[in-house]
């Protein structure tokens, strides 16, 4: 019989065109001014690295009300069912740290 990998890492994926990344940029604009200024930052940092699978997680994220995102983004909750994918992990993470606020001492 052939076997299956169980390795869960995804293939690479491939860089997003100008196009694709203008229609990102539309699809995540908020009506909250804090999560905007998570997202904004998030393309300061890694637009010209991000790729269709970041795409992919991110879109699941716009798919939540305002509220629920900030829950995310200022860390009040985690991710839950169907939204809990290794993706949607490492775009927040990348949302986080790009409007991250000053470490607690």
């Amino acid at each position: 019989m052939g076997e299956t990998s169980t390795n869960e890492l995804p293939a690479a994926s491939p860089l997003l065109d100008a196009r694709a990344l203008s229609k990102l940029h539309w699809r995540c604009r908020r009506g909250l001014l804090e999560n905007d200024l998570f997202i904004e930052q998030f393309f300061t940092r890694f637009e010209s690295t991000l790729t269709e699978r970041h795409a992919q997680g991110l879109a699941a994220l716009m798919d939540l009300s305002d509220n629920d995102l900030l829950d995310l983004l200022l860390r009040r909750r985690e991710p839950e069912g169907e939204l809990n994918t290794p993706t949607v992990c490492e775009v927040l993470g990348m949302l986080r740290q790009s409007g991250a606020l000053p470490a607690h001492a």
